[in-house]
């Protein structure tokens, strides 16, 4: 057993150790070192938190199998997981996250004497509403998590549940948790307890499924966020350092990303946390005309004459590159254009993907120079200037009816201005709608070829062609 002081030495490092590592993961180049340093910063805190423990050589055996357990289990997912299950990898992980909150607060409520926090029905107040609020959001998180799960993984349909009087009904629960907890904190009843979780599990439930899927990625790191908040509110009430440090860091990170992603899809944060956006029924004009429209298709050949012609190409990955697992050949394509004199750079959404950041860990996968890699502010005024612009896979992030239809769900949010190319070659399985449900205007431009092809398969046979 180690000391408080000595204890509270090494929760500061640890502490420290994840402040470097957030700031390593804000750069590609960086990350692998911001990795390495949440590892070691997670490892000192594990060790400490059990090394500060009186009977901890009485258990220290049960101690190495659940550690044993849980690290096979998160290797051996990390090591099968392929990178487009990713975003339901960080949900599935979230929902963990918050279930646990869960489970440390019912532990800590049910027997408090232990966690030297008073004794059952007399708990102290300060540790009593730091336990709620955990335990609420923790619950919030769980719940959230596997609908957001379960939407990603296809088992449930991508569009909003809607339902009438969804948002009233929402307000109320709210309410009724911030109520519950004031009655808990009054009376330390055990059934206001088990009330208080309950409700909180179902708000989960209910904020998520309005949202759309176009939405997603906002909600995956705004999911993030609640998971660090519930884990700070039992950091509070363990009186853990490392918990209340991590728990903030993730959580502040977490409603920071949020906001940046909202602001890239010109959405409301407040309304996207209280499951506001992706609930509408309307539908654009130009979906409901679309089996009207004409589209002109090529095939690599012709790909690869207007990319031998252009002095300048620009790639847009999106989800279908991530689904065919495309990045590598995309690379080797590049580079024999590169040997041709052909300038060429990548075009990246905030949201491409399902997840943050999710085409920039592909490109980052298959070596591709992170200084040719450009956000959406940086790039969007080159297309115009542009010879070809080369989508694979990206839908709802090129869709010019978000610049043009009101009544589209995407409206408003900005989109890669692809159609103001020279050429647009479009990398599809077919003229099937992207995750938003709405048909792509760009499919019908005057200037768009699309190559119906697997976009793995299609990106080699234009390589060949090269």
């Amino acid at each position: 057993m180690i000391s408080a002081n000595l204890s509270a030495v090494f929760y500061l490092i640890s502490g420290v150790l994840f402040i470097l590592a957030l700031r390593g993961l804000s750069s590609p180049e960086t990350s692998r070192r911001g990795n390495l340093f949440g590892i070691l910063g997670m490892f000192i805190a594990i060790t400490v938190t059990f090394l500060s423990i009186g009977n901890f050589a009485n258990g220290f055996i049960f101690v190495l199998i659940f550690l044993l357990i849980g690290g096979l289990a998160g290797a051996f997912i990390a090591y099968k997981i392929p990178m487009t299950a990713m975003p339901e990898l960080v949900a599935g992980f979230h929902s963990l996250v918050g279930l646990a909150a869960v489970f440390v607060a019912i532990s800590a409520f049910l027997n408090p004497i232990a966690f030297n926090l008073g004794s059952p029905g007399n708990i102290k107040l300060g540790s009593l509403i730091e336990m709620s609020i955990g335990a609420a959001v923790g619950a919030i998180t769980f719940s959230g998590s596997i609908i957001a799960f379960l939407k990603l993984q296809g088992i449930m349909s991508g569009s909003p549940i809607l339902f009438k009087g969804q948002h009233p009904l929402n307000a109320l629960i709210l309410i009724s948790i911030v109520i519950l907890i004031y009655l808990l904190c009054s009376s330390q009843s055990s059934n206001l307890f088990w009330i208080l979780l309950a409700v909180s599990f179902i708000i989960g439930f209910l904020l998520i499924i309005p949202i759309g899927g176009a939405d997603m990625p906002v909600v995956i790191s705004m999911l993030n966020s609640y998971s660090g908040w519930a884990a700070a509110g039992i950091g509070f009430t363990l009186e853990n350092t490392a918990l209340i440090i991590t728990g903030a860091l993730v959580g502040s990170s977490g409603a920071i990303l949020s906001y940046i992603m909202c602001k890239g899809m010109n959405r409301s944060f407040f309304n996207v946390i209280l499951g506001g956006w992706g609930a509408t029924d309307q539908t654009s004009s130009s979906q409901n005309n679309k089996e009207q429209r004409p589209v002109k298709s090529g095939n690599a050949d012709d790909a690869a004459f207007l990319m031998k012609n252009a002095s300048s190409v620009i790639i847009v990955p999106g989800y279908g590159m991530a689904v065919a697992q495309a990045q590598h050949a995309l690379r080797e394509m590049v580079d024999t254009l590169k040997k041709n004199d052909i300038k060429v750079s990548y075009a990246i959404h905030p949201v491409a993907g399902r997840m943050p950041g999710h085409m920039n860990v592909l490109l980052a996968e298959a070596n591709v120079p992170y200084d040719e890699v450009f956000e959406l502010e940086e790039i969007n005024n080159d297309f115009a200037n542009a010879d070809v612009a080369f989508v694979i896979g990206a839908n709802d992030v090129t869709n010019p009816v978000a610049k043009t239809d009101p009544q589209s769900p995407i409206y408003g949010m900005p989109v890669l201005d692809v159609e103001k190319c020279k050429s647009v070659l479009f990398v599809k399985r077919s003229l099937s709608p992207g995750y938003a449900g709405i048909d792509n205007d760009l499919f019908y431009k005057e200037n768009t070829l699309m190559l119906f092809a697997d976009a793995k398969k299609m990106t080699e046979e234009i390589t060949k062609n090269l």
